[in-house]
């Protein structure tokens, strides 16, 4: 498994995180997703078939780029 924890400056309300935990949540492959309103941070876990890449595309299709 692998782990990354990023800022996702868009997050403004709780309607975001549930927005990014649902959505990179059903990604084959992701064990975990946590983000954080107040922080703008957001937690992913995953193996495979998930790569970051593919994570981080659906972040930025949703509208929650990932910043490291």
């Amino acid at each position: 498994m692998t782990t990354k924890t990023f800022t996702a400056p868009a997050i403004n309300c709780g309607h975001c995180t549930k927005t990014i935990e649902m959505e990179v949540g059903d990604l084959a492959g992701v064990s975990s997703v946590k983000a954080d309103v107040d922080s703008k941070q957001v937690t992913v876990e995953w193996g495979d078939p998930a790569t970051w890449a593919e994570i981080e595309a659906l972040l930025d299709e949703i509208g929650f780029p990932a910043k490291e």
